[in-house]
């Protein structure tokens, strides 16, 4: 399966529908929208600031600080709230946090079998796939066949962990820093991280020719 720049929505079929749910809601936007009950510009901001504001760089600077500062990086694991807010990402949906560090043994990823529960200060708003009902079922019983799916592969000897997030805990991944990277800065790092790296579907790659 070819790669996909994983800092957009997948073009995966089976991860891409509208649940009925979110068909209802955009419907009833539309019709309120049509009505003049509700500000389409008002919308658009809030989207705007979670996408842009409240979005998956603020996850990245938490994953890069945790790669080049141990001492922050042990605190992250022992009390991600904290850590978290520490630098400034705090808010509704981003309460009682788990960090969850990626390992040559462990892989984790992560899901929310119920709805779509999603750490939105630190990852901004869901993907549709990940509301998707097709995620939520296959990633429990087929993780690696997910991994597939998102163009990952991993050592048949990784142990993939998959963690149900819900309205108590919600959970961030760290994943691994890849090599080649020892030069970088704490910003240059954070800008490799993606938003599915930190939910699991991804892997965080050196930018071309960073080995020196």
């Amino acid at each position: 399966m070819d790669d996909h720049d994983h800092d957009h929505d997948h073009d995966h079929p089976q991860y891409s529908e509208l649940s009925e749910m979110d068909a209802r809601v955009r419907a009833l936007e539309t019709l309120l929208t049509e009505k003049g009950l509700v500000d389409r510009a008002a919308l658009d901001a809030v989207v705007e600031r979670y996408e842009k504001e409240v979005g998956p760089h603020n996850g990245a600077q938490v994953v890069a600080k945790a790669w080049t500062d141990g001492e922050y990086r042990r605190w992250l694991l022992e009390d991600a709230d904290a850590a978290i807010a520490s630098l400034g990402h705090v808010g509704r949906q981003g309460e009682h946090m788990v960090a969850l560090e990626n390992t040559p043994q462990r892989h984790n990823m992560v899901v929310c079998t119920l709805c779509s529960c999603y750490p939105w200060p630190v990852l901004g708003l869901p993907p549709v796939w990940y509301k998707s009902p097709a995620y939520r079922s296959k990633v429990v019983i087929d993780p690696r066949g997910v991994l597939a799916d998102f163009g990952v592969s991993l050592p048949e000897d990784t142990e993939i962990k998959v963690w149900d997030s819900t309205a108590e805990v919600r959970y961030l991944v760290i994943p691994a820093r890849p090599e080649g990277t020892d030069f970088m800065s704490e910003g240059e790092l954070a800008g490799l991280v993606t938003r599915d790296s930190m939910i699991g579907t991804g892997l965080v790659h050196a930018p071309s020719g960073a080995a020196r």
